[in-house]
């Protein structure tokens, strides 16, 4: 499957469909916090996805091969969950942490981005993890531009959370992202510069580091979906749709709640 380019007309399309998936996770923010559970938040959202927004969820149902259908619009990953949890009963607790990972279907162009979110007070460590898996994140963003490369992109990730203690999640990764939630290219957040694909204008894909607090191993629950550290250790991941533009990238997943980029980026 070759990497789909988008025409301005496509990115346009894609903007809304990002702006609104980050406004999904606008809305949820202000309700985490300790006693509500993750299908009571993804209850909330399904219904603001389908009915205030008007748009489609694209992970309810969704059942790649080899995979049972998901049953939700949020994929809720709490503490040593790394990606693909889904929403159960059990209250979220003072000092868990939170992935929450949506993605929307506007006019036929998917938009998808997760936040970490820290349920009431963490942990020093926890926020640690969080703060750091957010800034390679922008690490890897800031790599965007014509004529990089995909490995420059994963390199800077890697090159950022390794030497602090943190490990790389090697058997997930971003993708492309346009008619079909998901494309290539393959976005590794681990590599060495120079390598894989160059770059070029029109290219849409996310950046979506799962960045862990021990070692870098998972293993899948039964439910054919939930990956967790094999050494139950926390595990954090933000995600941003980015498109190549001609002069280097621009977020569409961008909304009026989006956490502020860090410093590095804003100067």
């Amino acid at each position: 499957m070759s990497i789909v380019i988008k025409t301005p007309e496509d990115i346009a399309g894609m903007r809304v469909a990002c702006r609104l998936a980050s406004e999904v996770l606008d809305m949820l923010t202000p309700l985490i916090k300790p006693g509500v559970s993750t299908l009571e938040l993804d209850k909330i959202a399904t219904h603001y996805i389908q009915e205030v927004q008007g748009t489609i969820s694209a992970t309810i149902g969704y059942a790649p091969p080899g995979y049972p259908p998901f049953p939700a619009a949020l994929c809720t990953s709490v503490n040593h969950v790394v990606c693909h949890g889904i929403p159960n009963d059990r209250p979220l607790k003072n000092g868990d942490i939170l992935n929450i990972d949506v993605t929307v279907i506007k006019d036929g162009w998917h938009g998808d981005n997760s936040r970490m979110y820290i349920v009431g007070e963490g942990s020093i460590a926890a926020k640690r993890l969080c703060q750091f898996t957010f800034e390679a994140m922008w690490k890897g963003i800031e790599k965007v531009r014509p004529g990089a490369r995909l490995g420059d992109i994963g390199h800077a990730i890697q090159g950022y959370v390794e030497p602090a203690g943190f490990s790389v999640v090697r058997e997930f990764c971003g993708h492309g992202v346009g008619r079909k939630f998901h494309e290539e290219p393959q976005v590794l957040h681990y590599g060495r510069p120079g390598t894989l694909e160059e770059l070029v204008p029109g290219m849409v894909f996310t950046i979506e580091p799962m960045i862990n607090a021990g070692r870098r191993e998972i293993k899948e629950l039964p439910d054919g979906w939930t990956i967790v550290t094999k050494d139950r250790s926390l595990s954090a991941q933000w995600e941003h749709t980015i498109a190549v533009t001609d002069t280097g990238y621009e977020v569409l997943t961008l909304s009026s709640g989006s956490p502020t980029p860090p410093a590095f980026i804003r100067a």
